[in-house]
């Protein structure tokens, strides 16, 4: 039985976690960035509840970096940029 749980996904290794979302000017801000072979793609979702309803964009960038972390750092910085040049018409 063992066998199938890690074929199918139940094995005992953790998930691993989300990135640490930051908040920004009233935006939440969760790092996706995307893995290319040995690079990650920029990416980053973009969040803020508007009207009472929680608004999404999906930021997806052709820039490329070798390591997570450093993806992660810039998928933040530029969706600061996109937050400070667009603010609410993001979601338009």
């Amino acid at each position: 039985m063992s066998f199938l749980k890690k074929l199918f996904g139940g094995g005992g290794s953790a998930k691993a976690s989300e990135p640490a979302s930051e908040i920004y000017e009233g935006f939440k801000i969760t790092p996706t960035p995307q893995r290319e072979g040995t690079q990650f793609r920029i990416s980053a979702r973009i969040e803020k509840e508007v009207d009472g309803t929680v608004k999404s964009h999906t930021l997806i960038r052709a820039d490329t970096l070798g390591d997570l972390e450093g993806a992660n750092e810039a998928s933040i910085s530029k969706a600061k940029q996109v937050i400070d040049e667009q603010g609410d018409r993001i979601f338009r």
